[in-house]
């Protein structure tokens, strides 16, 4: 009996420790040459996802740009919109393995001038390869790519 308590007990404290988070934060951000009301009404779609990555969309279920709402982007990528502002939102991927999240918000600056702010979360621990260096990769590679979505979405803010 004792011996079966042991093995449970290490089992349990085993599978505790058999993976910790590594949350990682990736902020990204841009000046807006129009006020904040006038840009975010042509980025605030949730589906507008799809031109900046120049990809499809589609919400699946729910009403776009309403909490509860999914899209299918490159018919392969679910996520759900969690939260909404007047200026912001936030959506994650229910089915992902690295708990991702993501959110698209506008401040403004002055009258005629906005910042735009991406910021992706997960957890870079539950990658398929999670090395210290292939971290790093992983979080290079999505900088660079949000990077270019933020310069498309900052041009068709900014477009007249």
């Amino acid at each position: 009996m004792k011996l079966l308590f042991a093995a449970a007990a290490a089992l349990t404290l085993a599978a505790g420790v058999a993976r910790a988070a590594d949350f990682v934060t990736i902020p990204l951000e841009t000046t807006i040459d129009k006020p904040a009301d006038a840009a975010w009404k042509k980025i605030s779609g949730f589906c507008d996802i799809g031109s900046w990555m120049k990809t499809t969309c589609v919400i699946t279920s729910g009403k776009d740009g309403e909490v509860g709402a999914v899209r299918r982007i490159a018919d392969r990528i679910d996520e759900l919109q969690v939260a909404r502002t007047a200026w912001s939102y936030s959506y994650s991927q229910p089915k992902s393995p690295i708990d991702y999240h993501g959110t698209v918000e506008i401040r403004p600056i002055d009258k005629g001038h906005s910042k735009l702010l991406y910021t992706l979360v997960y957890d870079a621990d539950a990658l398929p390869k999670h090395e210290p260096a292939d971290k790093t990769a992983d979080v290079e590679r999505r900088t660079k790519q949000f990077t270019v979505v933020l310069a498309t979405m900052k041009g068709i803010a900014e477009a007249k």
